[in-house]
């Protein structure tokens, strides 16, 4: 007999919305420094015509994704959620096409805590959840819960530690 599932009530940490800014505006002053130079070069070395206007319409995106980005956080971090029961691991996100993802725990093979430089500064890890054929992450939990969730998934998915 089918049961109905709810709907994942657990949140992300709020502070996702900091690093999620911090790492796009990283991102962003990559590529208008690169495109800085190229448009550069193009006016120096005066490059073809089409090479401008392919800089120029690059540029523009760039600028549209610039907007983009200090707005993605909020939605990201408004939309995301998960949970985890003995049977399954829920995951719910999505800004534009809503992605309900149910992971049963018997096809869950590994999971890990991630943490880089931006998720550190503010306490927190990602989780990586790896089945036979896919990997799921649930990304910025302050690392306590973090901690916490992949020891409860390690033992509803029957992981056992391995010695190296």
């Amino acid at each position: 007999m089918y049961s109905q599932m709810n709907i994942p009530q657990k949140r992300l940490s709020k502070d996702a919305i900091k690093v999620w800014i911090i790492s796009d505006v990283i991102e962003i002053l990559i590529i208008f420094i690169v495109l800085g130079v190229l448009l550069y070069l193009d006016n120096r070395f005066s490059w073809k015509e089409w090479i401008g206007w392919i800089l120029m319409a690059i540029t523009t995106i760039a600028v549209i994704g610039t907007v983009w980005s200090f707005i993605r956080p909020f939605l990201l971090y408004k939309t995301w959620r998960y949970d985890v029961n003995e049977e399954f691991l829920q995951l719910k996100s999505g800004v534009f096409v809503e992605k309900n993802q149910l992971v049963p725990m018997t096809k869950i093979q590994a999971i890990a805590t991630k943490q880089g430089p931006l998720l550190r500064k503010y306490g927190l890890c990602s989780v990586s959840i790896d089945t036979m054929g896919t990997s799921h992450t649930i990304p910025a939990l302050p690392k306590e819960v973090a901690v916490e969730l992949r020891n409860q998934i390690a033992l509803y998915a029957k992981i056992k530690e391995v010695e190296s």
